[in-house]
């Protein structure tokens, strides 16, 4: 691939509305408030919303503010059903709080925290429509690498002119719910180098980025592979702990090192190293859910205990990296049918699944029985 190809048209993207989601993150993850508008008729249409982490920041006037109605907490079905107020199919969850001290909030929203469970004083739990500003704020959070879990309150004021007297950032919903699919199809190559490699000297790293500044993933070359024959191709999803400092928790540094040594003995294809920690819950709360493996959840419960499900990763930026470099029938080396199916629906020819499997040891063994058992991994 070259740095003067071409990307293929992708579809007109609101760049403002891109930037709106990036300074919302930002402002979430430092404790601040910010205004989700949403487009529920029956929900809430528009509300200010802070990131439930964050309560040990406060104290913080947001919810006192003239215009603003009762706060809530909102949580992923999910953590709902791991405290015994939902069933884990509801995407969101909105509970309703005689008391949303910071000391309460942590208490709902954080496994580490010992609190009865069910928990008392809880008001109804109900499903957050997916139209509600509620379940466009719980996937800012997600977005935020947060736990997922926000304190929202409505506005019962005119959303626009109470937004702009007090000065807040304001987000549609409707940008947050397409950020990861736009953000993927925007992606473009920004910089390309040699980088010999111990196993193939012939090797260059294409780096990926959206027109945002969003999260960058890397395209890792070896020799020249053809666009117009199959690729041994692998999707190899960034893991700190594993790839950098050979943690034994986890097979990813043997998966990397192992396929860039097999891409290398066929002498061509292609490693693209996604930035997808965790299997997309972010470093913080993957050390998070390694502290709930130790006290006997395993990968599975540990990530639903935090409130995620127990895969949140999407392969959208794969799929448009592979289009962007010219290749559309691969050879996948996993062991994971969830890639294969979603590099297939979004037009990728898989033309085998090639086996990617390493021995265990004691630390890890419990792991890859679960990726097998509950995850459908095929070792």
């Amino acid at each position: 691939m070259s740095m003067n190809a071409r990307p293929e048209p992708i579809a007109p993207l609101s760049l403002p509305d891109l930037e709106a989601v990036d300074r919302a993150v930002a402002e979430l993850r430092r404790g601040g408030a910010v205004v989700i508008l949403g487009c529920g008729t029956k929900g809430m249409g528009a509300a200010l919303v802070r990131a439930a982490e964050t309560v040990d920041l406060w104290p913080a006037p947001y919810f006192t503010e003239s215009g603003v109605g009762a706060a809530c907490l909102v949580i992923t079905g999910r953590r709902a059903a791991v405290l015994g107020l939902a069933a884990p199919s509801a995407q969101a969850v909105q509970l309703g709080c005689h008391e949303l001290s910071p000391a309460r909030i942590r208490a709902l929203i954080d496994p580490d925290v010992e609190a009865p469970v069910p928990p008392p004083n809880v008001g109804p739990a109900e499903t957050v429509a997916a139209s509600d500003a509620g379940h466009a704020a719980v996937q800012l959070a997600k977005i935020a690498r947060l736990l997922p879990a926000v304190v929202l309150a409505p506005l019962v004021d005119n959303p626009d002119l109470w937004t702009r007297r007090h000065g807040r950032l304001a987000v549609s919903a409707a940008a947050i719910t397409r950020y990861d699919q736009d953000t993927a199809g925007d992606l473009r190559p920004i910089s390309e180098a040699r980088v010999p490699l111990a196993d193939c000297q012939d090797t260059r790293i294409v780096s990926f980025r959206p027109r945002d500044g969003g999260a960058e993933h890397l395209a890792i070359i070896l020799g020249s592979p053809d666009p117009s024959k199959p690729v041994l191709a692998r999707l190899h999803s960034e893991c700190f702990t594993g790839d950098l400092l050979a943690s034994l928790r986890c097979d990813c540094g043997d998966q990397l090192r192992g396929a860039i040594s097999a891409i290398a003995k066929e002498g061509a294809g292609v490693l693209l190293y996604l930035a997808q920690e965790g299997r997309g819950i972010g470093l913080v709360n993957k050390l998070r859910a390694y502290t709930l493996q130790d006290r006997g959840f395993d990968t599975v419960d540990a990530n639903e205990q935090l409130g995620f499900d127990d895969d949140e990763r999407i392969y959208l930026p794969a799929v448009r990296m592979l289009r962007v470099l010219g290749f559309t029938r691969v050879r996948l080396l996993t062991n994971n049918p969830a890639k294969v199916g979603a590099l297939g629906r979004h037009g990728i020819e898989i033309v085998e699944r090639v086996t990617h499997a390493f021995p265990s040891n004691e630390h890890n063994w419990s792991y890859l029985q679960t990726k097998a058992k509950r995850s459908g991994h095929l070792f």
